[in-house]
């Protein structure tokens, strides 16, 4: 399957059904940076009537996930992926919709292409920043993805 925003919102219904239902949609994809939207609505909101906290992450995880995927798809190889760590900030209510994005698509190439290398696995930091229709930001996240080449059968 080739990995575009189209592809990658299918993927969200059948494999990561919370996020689709919530109304995480990516919007943009490249090599470089990835946009994710997500409308505060009923069904993601908290007690305080902005957006639930894991709505956002979920969103700013996408960010930088569909990069990781798509950078692992083109290399051709079998490589796994999983979050090791996160961490986010939020500083301002979350309503309306918001636009989640990373700019770090650069930094999978050098660790991908170790990993590849030398079978060893890699840890990648990246960063998304999610901003209300103002444009002002509402949270930051830090994810840390760790990348490894996939030994033995399929």
């Amino acid at each position: 399957m080739e990995v575009t925003v189209k592809n990658m919102n299918k993927f969200l219904m059948f494999k990561l059904p919370s996020a689709f239902l919530c109304g995480v949609k990516l919007k943009e994809l490249d090599d470089t940076k990835s946009v994710v939207k997500v409308k505060h609505r009923w069904i993601n909101q908290n007690p305080f009537n902005s957006m639930y906290f894991a709505v956002q992450s979920m969103a700013a995880e996408l960010t930088t996930g569909a990069i990781v995927i798509k950078k692992i798809k083109e290399s051709g190889q079998r490589v796994s992926m999983l979050v090791t760590n996160h961490n986010g900030t939020f500083t301002k209510k979350a309503v309306g919709l918001i636009t989640f994005t990373c700019n770090d698509g650069s930094l999978i190439d050098d660790a991908l292409k170790r990993t590849i290398k030398t079978g060893e696995g890699q840890t990648i930091l990246m960063k998304s920043i999610g901003v209300n229709e103002n444009g002002e930001q509402v949270s930051a996240y830090e994810f840390e993805w760790s990348i490894k080449l996939k030994t033995g059968k399929k």
